[in-house]
Parts: C-alpha cells; sequence; structure tokens
C-alpha cells in the first residue's frame, strides 16, 4: 500500500531523479523526431522544444522514467520544465501547455505503474512532482540594461501561465507540485499563488492531499531555488534566508536547491538551509560545473561522495541530480545515503504573544 510523503520522509532520505535533458540528449534526436506525425508540417522547427517528446514520443519519457525508478529514485519529475504557454510561445504552441503537462504526467504514471508491477517490494514510496519551471520571462529583471523598469510580462499572465499548467499536472495525475530553478522569487511567488488560486477553486478529493488553512486541499508544494554563483544569491538578488523567507508562506513540503552548482559548490548553501528550514529540504546538484564544452564531467562515484558528507551531516531530507546527471549518478547517491538517517525537522518556538493587564 502506498504511504503518503510525509511518512515517507519521516522513515528516511527520499531520491529524486536525475536531469531529463542530458538523457534526452542520449537519444541524438532529430526534427522529424520531435515532430512526430501530429507536427511533421508545423511552420516552426521545434528540435529542442523536450516538453514535446511527452506527445510526439512518449515511449522515450517513459523510458528515461523507468531507468531512474530502477536507478532508486522515489521522486520522479514530470517532462514540463517548459510547459506554459509563455515559454512554448518561443515554438508557437501556446495552446498545447494544458496538453503537456497532462501527457507528461500520465507519461510518469505509466512508468511508476510499470514498475510497482514488476517491484511489489519497492513500490509503497513512489511519488510524481509536477515539475513547473522558472520560465525564460523575469518579473524581477528588466531584459532591457537601458530601461531597468521595462517588464515583458506582467504577474497576472504569469500567474495565469502557470495556473493553466498546474490544471493540467493536476488532472494527470501528479502527487506533489515543484517550484524548481527558481531565479526569480517573484516568478516563483506567482507560481504559488496559482497554485492557491487553484486549489480554492477546486478542492482535491483524494489521498495525500492536505488542509491548508483557509481553503480546500491541495497537493504537497516542493520548491527550490537556485544559486547563481560564490555570492550565495539568486540572479534577482536574494539571500539564500531572505529566499526561504519570501516562499515559506507557501507551507511548503520542502525547500531546497538545484541546478547552476555542482554538489562541491552547493554545500555551504544547503548546510546553511538545513539551519533555518522549519520544513524538509532538498538538494539536487549539477553533475559538477560544466566544462569549456559546456558539458558535464563529474562522474556518479564523485557526486554521490560529496552527497554522501551532506547526509552524514544531516544536511537533508530529499537528494537527487539536477544538469549532467544520469540514473548511474542516481544510482550512486541512492546507494551511499540509504545508510544515513533523515535530516530531523527542528522545533519551531512560536512566540508568546504578552497580555498587559
Amino acid at each position: 500500500m502506498k504511504k503518503e510523503i510525509q511518512e515517507c520522509l519521516n522513515e528516511r532520505i527520499l531520491i529524486i531523479d536525475g536531469a531529463m535533458g542530458t538523457m534526452i540528449q542520449q537519444y541524438k534526436l532529430e526534427e522529424k523526431d520531435y515532430r512526430g506525425d501530429r507536427f511533421k508540417d508545423w511552420h516552426k522547427d521545434v528540435k529542442g522544444n523536450n516538453d514535446l517528446l511527452s506527445i510526439t514520443q512518449p515511449q522515450i519519457i517513459q523510458a528515461i522514467h523507468k531507468a531512474y525508478l530502477e536507478a532508486g529514485a522515489d521522486i520522479i519529475e514530470t517532462n514540463t520544465f517548459s510547459s506554459t504557454s509563455i515559454a512554448q510561445a518561443d515554438y508557437d504552441m501556446q495552446s498545447l501547455a494544458y496538453e503537456l503537462n497532462i501527457e507528461a504526467a500520465k507519461c510518469a504514471r505509466k512508468a511508476i505503474d510499470e514498475f510497482t508491477r514488476n517491484d511489489k517490494a519497492n513500490n509503497d514510496c513512489k511519488f510524481i512532482a509536477g515539475a513547473i519551471g522558472p520560465l525564460n520571462k523575469t518579473l524581477s529583471l528588466s531584459p532591457d540594461v537601458n530601461n531597468p523598469g521595462f517588464r515583458t510580462v506582467t504577474f497576472d499572465e504569469v500567474a495565469n501561465a502557470y495556473y493553466e499548467q498546474i490544471k493540467g499536472l493536476v488532472d494527470g495525475g501528479v502527487d506533489l507540485l515543484l517550484i524548481e530553478t527558481i531565479f526569480d522569487t517573484l516568478n516563483a511567488k506567482a507560481a504559488i499563488y496559482a497554485i492557491k488560486r487553484y486549489f480554492r477553486e477546486h478542492p482535491l478529493q483524494r489521498e495525500g492531499s492536505i488542509p491548508p488553512s483557509g481553503g480546500g486541499a491541495e497537493l504537497p508544494i516542493m520548491i527550490s531555488g537556485t544559486i547563481t554563483d560564490a555570492s550565495g544569491r539568486t540572479l534577482s538578488g536574494q539571500t539564500l534566508e531572505a529566499f526561504y523567507i519570501s516562499v515559506s508562506h507557501a507551507n511548503p513540503l520542502s525547500v531546497g536547491l538545484n541546478c547552476a552548482l555542482g554538489a562541491k559548490e552547493m554545500r555551504p548553501h544547503i548546510e546553511e538551509l538545513s539551519q533555518i528550514a522549519s520544513c524538509y529540504t532538498s538538494a539536487y546538484p549539477n553533475a559538477g560545473l560544466p566544462n569549456a564544452f559546456g558539458e558535464y564531467d563529474e562522474k556518479p562515484e564523485e557526486t554521490a561522495h560529496i552527497i554522501e558528507e551532506w547526509a552524514s551531516e544531516g544536511f537533508v531530507n530529499i537528494v537527487g541530480g539536477c544538469c549532467g546527471t544520469t540514473p548511474d549518478h542516481i544510482r550512486h547517491i541512492a546507494e551511499q545515503v540509504k545508510k544515513f538517517k533523515a535530516r530531523k525537522l527542528p522545533v519551531v518556538e512560536k512566540e508568546l504573544e504578552v497580555v498587559q493587564e
């Protein structure tokens, strides 16, 4: 019988999967592969639109999911990093946003269903996280250095795009919602607003949902930010602590870090987060830093060795990989951290209100 994720997190460190794009690259797909039969006459090139493969090449996406499950992943992310109307506008495929999300969720569900049928001993803690990416437009930064107040998109436009994505993910059957690779906290706040609005209007009626204050049941929310360099700040300028405080009102299941940095570079930041977060913590770094050709050279055992140290220090509840990582990375990480207990949630002391007589 499937457990709720909170129960699994209290038992052990959970494993989230690795890179989707890295695995897709290994298939060496061409333009015609991305198009499939349905989009063979599309008026724009679509090669590179990895999210489209959930529709045109679902067997590839399912195979990647299964490879990560077999490597030890407990949480697999949907192939929806860019599945919003705003991001899909690059390919003039805005109208496909809802369908991309629902089909990607179905791919992940089919992979889990097949895996659990064949491995009944390890099927009680397997979850689908609906991946919600950062968008290719930002609310906090101007694309025009000569006009710092200029924005190419509004908060409402971003929130509405995320709302459509969330609807597709929920209708497709995801277990969690993961707002990830956050470099602009205002974009993330639009995603949080969209999630809260969606579940106020469509209270969830299924196991694993949680009742928030003042609304209907909703899916657990995972939030993962991106520290872009050694400064310890996001691209929009926030420190890690400021970022955490900015998103904590969402009552997230977890807050963590992913992308931009390798495990070695991410270590001091995940240590800091473990000390300030009252929720579960997650971390899924890149396979080191990219080389001169933009490729990742860090071997699976090297990544796993660093993350093993995080686990031994009690920094993390959820670990995995981002850019450049493969099922081999996830297999090594899962093997190395299984001997350690998960980070314990801190006891948060509430301030007492002083009543003067």
